[in-house]
């Protein structure tokens, strides 16, 4: 029995447990999109390829599964790149699929030749280009293997169009993959989980730092207890945010360059860091030099070149957390505390002490606007959107001041909840991936909280959300500026703002019409309440214009390159230190 190698691979991915595809067609992936005619394989028909890898990432990122994507060859291929950027940055298992000319035309400049191997190198975790049919059962068994162990990451296969016309006996991927020179960590080393676990029952004023390596892990769980058994104040990456529950007394929030105070504070004074599953990246670390001065650090990671990267640490912890931390929960146990419990109430006290002087949480209300002629606060209306869903949405946002004053005032309760560009901090992410997201819980309310920036960069996957009857609900947070852009203009070159009023924006309530969504526009609190319960009640798509304060900034903030002591506070205040 023989079938094209097109027909190879659907089958193939098939037995990946691969369900959805999000692509756009092309000359050289007609046969793929010949076969899916034939398949089970639902595919679904973005609107620009950059929208397919974007979907692909937030279908993976609330589903726990590997995402697929599929692109012609040349500029179908080259409009993935800021995609798998993006998903390689913040650890998403994807598995991108692009067409090629046909292997005689390598080399020649051939239409829509692009070698995107060499392009995609540096940006994807491995890559294939297929040069025989009966190659593909083994490469796409390797590439989700790939893709879904060790640190998560995107994996390109790249299909000459001869390979997929190609007629080939059918082959199963028979034994698991053993890919010659691919090692990730699994189990760690017990004397240094041992070793860790002293160290915590040791430390009078310890730390944890919440990274996204406990979501990607499904360790969520294992992480809330241990936080519980050892009484310990935590604070999150903004991957991570969600892996504890937002509004748990021990959470303080964000930390780094817009963390909130305590968070920042409490880094800065603890003796004991326990990093669980983060780079320690600049946003996070501030000053690498000066990242918690006063602090041992134990490292908890699954890649060995992220320990000592950055930061220096005192306990490396090398192994997948879906073993380490079960073991740390035991080590704990065979260690009680060894530090006093009026050290440990001490720190307690400094650190609420600290949450106090920063003058609001994340469940503070604060004063909406829109009276008298004022235009609403920003912060205040994600607090709004907290409200209107219960807490209950995936939350996907753009990139800017509107991501971090969501990851400010949004408390994430579960893990997989909140879908953002961290690492590349990539604009237009948001629509497409709250696409992808809505693909992969279909039950769920998923909320975009977008800029009126970031919204127009993928704007036309409007129509993939009416062609699929996605009800995404999208939040412009709409001030006429590329808001982050115009505060740091403000604060560190001199208020000389360039290039940054968005003017002659659409009306996108005619938007929303043009494209099939309900379109609302408001400017006041009263307002504002009522067109987000009518966003959570509409059954289809909708968006929503909120016009807001256009100089409002993202408080707190830690200027690049300073320590996070070095905070900067929306109503700075004499700073409380320790006696």
């Amino acid at each position: 029995m023989v079938e094209t190698g097109a027909r190879t691979l659907l089958r193939c991915l098939q037995e990946e447990g691969v369900d959805v595809i999000f692509g756009y067609p092309g000359g050289a992936v007609l046969p793929i999109y010949d076969a899916l005619y034939d398949s089970s394989i639902r595919h679904i028909l973005v609107r620009h390829e950059q929208g397919a890898v974007h979907a692909a990432d937030g279908f993976a990122r609330v589903s726990g599964k590997v995402g697929v994507c599929l692109a012609t060859s040349g500029p179908g291929a080259t409009n993935l790149v800021t995609g798998l950027a993006t998903a390689l940055m913040d650890s998403i298992p994807l598995v991108a699929i692009t067409g090629q000319v046909a292997r005689a035309l390598i080399g020649t400049d051939a239409f829509q030749e692009v070698d995107t191997l060499g392009v995609t190198r540096a940006i994807t975790k491995h890559s294939y280009l297929v040069e025989d049919a009966k190659d593909i059962p083994r490469i796409v068994h390797e590439a989700f293997h790939i893709a879904r162990t060790g640190r998560p990451g995107p994996v390109l296969i790249d299909l000459p169009k001869n390979v997929c016309l190609q007629r080939v006996p059918v082959v199963h991927p028979g034994a698991p993959p053993g890919r010659r020179g691919y090692r990730f960590a699994k189990e760690a080393d017990p004397g240094a989980v041992e070793a860790a676990a002293q160290a915590i029952a040791a430390a009078e004023r310890p730390l944890l730092i919440v990274g996204g390596g406990v979501i990607h892990s499904g360790m969520h769980e294992s992480l809330r207890r241990l936080m519980q058994a050892i009484d310990v104040p935590a604070t999150s990456t903004l991957m991570g945010l969600g892996a504890v529950v937002g509004t748990d007394p021990r959470h303080l929030g964000l930390l780094g360059m817009h963390g909130t105070y305590a968070a920042n504070r409490a880094t800065a004074h603890a003796d004991l860091v326990i990093g669980v599953g983060l780079r320690f990246d600049d946003r996070v670390t501030g000053s690498a030099p000066h990242f918690a001065p006063k602090a041992k650090i134990i490292h908890f990671e699954i890649e060995e070149a992220e320990i000592e990267k950055i930061v220096r640490v005192d306990f490396p912890v090398l192994g997948d957390l879906r073993y380490s931390l079960p073991a740390l929960e035991e080590a704990v146990e065979r260690n009680p505390r060894t530090a006093s419990d009026a050290s440990r109430s001490a720190w307690w006290e400094e650190i609420r002490a600290w949450e106090e002087h920063q003058g609001w949480t994340a469940l503070t209300p604060m004063e909406l606007g829109g009276e008298d002629g004022k235009l609403l606060r920003p912060q205040a209306v994600i607090q709004e959107v907290y409200k209107a869903t219960g807490g209950d949405a995936v939350v996907v946002t753009d990139v800017g001041q509107h991501q971090m004053w969501t990851a400010l005032l949004y408390p994430f309760r579960e893990a997989r909840q909140l879908v953002t560009s961290g690492g590349l901090g990539t604009m237009g992410f948001g629509l497409p991936a709250a696409l992808g997201a809505q693909m992969a819980q279909p039950e769920k309310s998923v909320w975009l909280i977008s800029g009126d920036g970031s919204i127009q960069m993928n704007i036309q996957e409007m129509a993939t959300a009416t062609n699929y009857g996605l009800p995404v609900r999208v939040v412009v947070i709409n001030n006429h500026q590329l808001g982050m852009v115009r505060q740091w203009q403000e604060l560190f070159h001199q208020e000389r703002y360039s290039a940054v009023a968005m003017t002659d924006l659409p009306d996108y309530r005619l938007l929303a019409e043009a494209y099939g969504w309900k379109g609302l526009r408001v400017e006041t609190a009263d307002g504002l309440r009522e067109a987000l319960a009518a966003c959570a009640e509409y059954p289809g798509p909708v968006i929503l214009d909120v016009v807001v304060e256009p100089q409002e900034n993202v408080f707190p903030m830690v200027p690049a390159g300073a320590s996070l002591s070095e905070v900067i506070l929306e109503k700075p205040q004499p700073a409380v230190e320790r006696s």
